[in-house]
């Protein structure tokens, strides 16, 4: 196993940490009609009644409730990275406390599909991927049970 000597986020752009190590999602949203996006963009709100053509970069909420999961089983195919032997894991769409917006990612290892029961309370939080051999553990955004 590599030893880490960085870490990265495994996307740019997606989420940022505050100086205290709180995680929050990067998103847009429209200032004409109010509507949230994420993954981020720059245009083309995704409203299909809104003509607006510029968004604005947003820090999402950290916390949410559970609106659906499931549980992968499968590794993923090359070229992306799997640990072998390979760990199913559970993959949660959380709805954002404000916003209203509905983001998928992965539970935080240990947590499986069987621990989670749509409505409860969920919360932001960074894990690692994979690390590369350079070194640099890639980081993504994670659920857990708040």
């Amino acid at each position: 196993m590599q030893d880490v000597t960085n870490q990265e986020p495994a996307i740019d752009g997606w989420f940022a940490v505050d100086d205290a190590g709180n995680p929050h999602l990067i998103g847009a949203k429209c200032p004409q009609c109010g509507t949230y996006v994420f993954p981020p963009r720059e245009n083309n709100c995704p409203n299909p009644a809104c003509a607006g053509d510029e968004l604005e970069s947003v820090a999402l909420s950290r916390r949410g409730k559970l609106w659906s999961y499931t549980e992968n089983r499968y590794a993923p195919p090359p070229p992306y990275p799997a640990p072998d032997p390979f760990e199913p894991f559970a993959v949660a769409a959380v709805e954002l406390a404000d916003e209203g917006l509905i983001v998928l990612g992965k539970v935080v290892e240990g947590t499986l599909a069987a621990d989670l029961k749509v409505g409860i309370e969920m919360e932001l939080t960074t894990m690692p991927l994979y690390t590369d051999d350079l070194g640099v553990e890639h980081i993504v955004y994670a659920w857990r049970i708040a």
